[in-house]
């Protein structure tokens, strides 16, 4: 399961209407792939669809799709959005990650 937090959730329902997705019926499809710094970075993006081995979750009124392989890798994350000095921008906040880099943007275990 992927949590996601109020402040996410309002940016994702923003992008989302913004790019021409519905956020009552479309999803966001967060993933892990290989690259960044730490060897592991996050992929986030908007989808209209699932496919067949997608692990599909709702939380705080956003669906989210995760890929079989990453979701093993994302159990229990939460999605934060923070738009403080240090930069803007989404935030995985992942219990797994044993390492992360600077930026927040890739991880290792």
């Amino acid at each position: 399961m992927i949590k996601v937090s109020e402040q996410a959730k309002k940016k994702v329902v923003q992008l989302m209407s913004d790019d021409g997705y519905n956020p009552d019926t479309d999803y966001i499809r967060v993933g892990v792939k290989s690259g960044g710094c730490s060897g592991l970075s996050y992929d986030l993006k908007f989808d209209k669809e699932h496919v067949e081995g997608d692990k599909v979750f709702e939380d705080n009124g956003v669906k989210i799709i995760v890929d079989k392989k990453s979701f093993l890798y994302l159990i229990g994350t939460t999605l934060e959005y923070s738009g403080g000095l240090n930069g803007t921008g989404f935030v995985f906040n992942n219990p797994n990650a044993n390492r992360t880099c600077g930026c927040g943007e890739s991880f290792s275990l």
